[in-house]
């Protein structure tokens, strides 16, 4: 039982970094950016490359974090220069950062197990006797927080203020004198820069790259932000940022327990529920149909009652 809550921490923690950054394209930019498919494994090829390389650990946190960022502009460049629908922005930068991944990695699959990382570095050393069997989830959460806290006081400065103008009001931020194209392209890369960020991460816990672990990471992002933005949007001393964290820890808690079911009992009927992990997708996509009913549920009672 304490190794799957520890599993689900682990897997929660590490898409709640990448959910930041989704937050940051659904939420506040209203732009439907599917290149954080191909920026989180953008993320793990540099990781396992660098690391290869001799690149210490820490230091592969901030580089990925620019390889998405750039990557992010890539796309706000396609959008807002060559006037490109912001969907196919996202769509032409997916598909060209897939042949870029597996030319950084030079194949689809590059293991670092025999490689340090951040979780077994110095500072895993110096945690107590007592929590060294915690180190992974213990330094996740650091890193989380620290994203987290980062993210928040962004959002408090000019420049922050004016990317939550460019998604609700283009016409405030071209009314300062300020080029709401610029601000959009910002904004994808910082949430970019958090997507590779997060693939850097679930590199160095997995031990490995693999080309398609980016594959269905957009929706996995949607479904904790709408989780965690749905469930505590009454809840006013909490911030946004914070909710998408818990909602990211509770949609992997969702997935395990979907995953984990063998049967259904109803009465003397016993229902056989073959589920396996090559299923993951699968109760992904299910999960995430349901978040999206009931969330649009909710919105048209409150219209009704409003």
């Amino acid at each position: 039982m304490i190794t799957t809550i520890i599993g689900v921490l682990e897997e929660g923690l590490v898409y709640a970094i990448m959910a930041l950054g989704v937050y940051i394209t659904y939420s506040i930019l209203d732009f439907p950016d599917l290149s954080v498919d191909s920026t989180f494994p953008l993320g793990a090829a540099v990781t396992a490359v660098a690391i290869i390389a001799g690149v210490p650990p820490v230091l592969t946190l901030p580089l990925t974090f620019l390889a998405g960022a750039a990557a992010g502009c890539a796309t706000g460049l396609i959008h807002v220069k060559l006037k490109v629908r912001d969907l196919l922005s996202g769509i032409i930068v997916m598909t060209a950062l897939y042949s870029i991944n597996l030319r950084i990695a030079g194949r689809a699959n590059l293991p670092i197990f025999s490689q340090k990382t951040i979780f077994d570095g110095d500072f895993a050393a110096m945690l107590p006797e007592a929590l060294s069997p915690y180190a992974v989830p213990i330094i996740l959460f650091i890193l989380v927080v620290i994203c987290k806290i980062v993210l928040d006081l962004y959002l408090k400065t000019k420049s922050g203020y004016l990317l939550r103008a460019a998604g609700d009001n283009e016409v405030l931020v071209t009314s300062l004198a300020k080029d709401k194209g610029s601000v959009k392209i910002l904004g994808l890369a910082i949430a970019n820069g958090f997507a590779a960020l997060a693939g850097c991460v679930y590199c160095q816990q997995k031990g490995f790259f693999e080309i398609s672990t980016g594959t269905g990471t957009m929706v996995i992002g949607l479904a904790n932000v709408i989780i965690g933005t749905q469930l505590f949007k009454r809840v006013s001393f909490m911030k946004a940022t914070t909710a998408v964290i818990i909602g990211s820890i509770i949609y992997k808690a969702c997935v395990s327990i979907a995953l984990s079911l063998g049967a259904i009992h109803i009465g003397r009927v016993t229902i056989s529920l073959p589920i396996t992990a090559s299923d993951l997708k699968l109760a992904t996509s299910v999960l995430f149909l349901i978040i999206l009913v009931l969330g649009n549920r909710k919105g048209k009672k409150g219209k009704l009652h409003a």
